[in-house]
């Protein structure tokens, strides 16, 4: 389950353990062997590394503008990330034990480098339908989800198809060393009309409560974010230390949506036995939007997988979030 408080009136966490390593140095080329199938036992950066082998799939590349979805590695090894402020769109999930996974979203740039890059979920398939046959980068997933992510309506880009695209990074163990090159998968950025999210920007909607900072906790991570009057940004924390980029600084977005999701167990484990929660992103809910240091209660409703997110308040009105990174953060309804 995961919890939502303030800074005010959440009980106090338990500090995280693990400490930020030193910027990585992005100099490393790619290991041999890296390649599309197999298994992934260490997603949850507690078990060895095993690389994926195989070959890559074939899915057909799309002809319009389609947007490069990338999962990021977000247990404590894998941080400081690289490219993350780049991203429209960043959507926290729950994994295996508890832990996190980022996917972060690119439309309007792309960053040199991404990563650390980190495996699949099934869960991924259904949130990535709402966009037109994006690009999803990705380290590898089990055996068992290969099948689906061959037939997904998706561009599927693992290491083993694109091996000038990839490079493990100096200064980290595996698996959290990872890296992509998102121009050599795409000759540039395909532009706003790639996210076909449903999402609205604009004027905020009247009301909301001023609130200094928002906590959602999962059993094993825990993420806060507090607002800068003097950035008009959320500044973000994470297990209890700062959130920073390799090549960008504190990542502070203008939007952060809390979500309020179904999560239910699914057919895959990790290899210590751990299941995969699913992530049910189609449906209807209740979500909070915290824009300009405030806080609106609002619904939230995805009819269908293809489509998109619609933002609501009580009343009705569809809500606009401010111009900049949006963070989605999917919570335990």
């Amino acid at each position: 389950m995961a919890t939502v408080g303030t800074a005010r009136g959440a009980r106090r966490e338990r500090a995280g353990t693990t400490a930020v390593l030193p910027v990585v140095v992005l100099t490393a080329v790619l290991a041999v062997g890296c390649t599309t199938r197999g298994d992934d036992p260490s997603d949850d950066g507690r078990g060895p590394d095993r690389r994926p082998t195989g070959t890559a799939s074939a899915q057909p590349r799309t002809a319009g503008p389609a947007a490069l979805a990338v999962k990021i590695d977000n247990v404590g090894p894998a941080r400081p990330h690289t490219g993350l402020n780049a991203a429209d769109v960043v959507y926290v999930e729950q994994v295996e034990g508890g832990l996190s996974r980022l996917m972060a979203l690119y439309a309007t740039r792309l960053p040199d480098v991404v990563g650390p890059v980190r495996s699949a979920r099934e869960s991924d398939l259904e949130l990535l339908r709402q966009f037109d046959r994006p690009t999803l980068a990705f380290s590898g997933a089990q055996r068992t989800l290969l099948p689906l992510i061959d037939e997904a309506p998706l561009r599927a880009e693992p290491p083993g198809r694109t091996p000038r695209a990839w490079f493990r990074g100096a200064g980290r163990p595996a698996p959290h060393d990872l890296f992509l090159r998102p121009g050599a998968l795409l000759p540039a950025a395909p532009g706003p009309a790639a996210l076909t999210t449903g999402f609205r920007y604009g004027a905020a909607p009247a009301g909301g409560r001023e609130v200094a900072s928002r906590t959602v906790t999962y059993p094993s991570a825990r993420f806060t974010f507090t607002w800068s009057g003097s950035r008009d940004r959320w500044l973000v924390s994470m297990d209890g230390r700062p959130a920073t980029t390799t090549d960008a600084g504190r990542v502070a977005p203008a939007t952060v949506v809390v979500q309020y999701v179904k999560l239910r167990r699914s057919g895959y484990f990790d290899a210590l036995g751990n299941n995969t929660p699913f992530t049910e992103t189609v449906g209807s809910g209740r979500a909070e939007v915290l824009r300009d240091g405030k806080v609106h209660e609002v619904r939230w409703k995805r009819a269908t997988a293809a489509g998109g997110t619609a933002f609501t308040t009580n009343d009705g009105a569809p809500v606009r979030f401010a111009a900049g990174q949006v963070w989605v953060v999917f919570a335990a309804a």
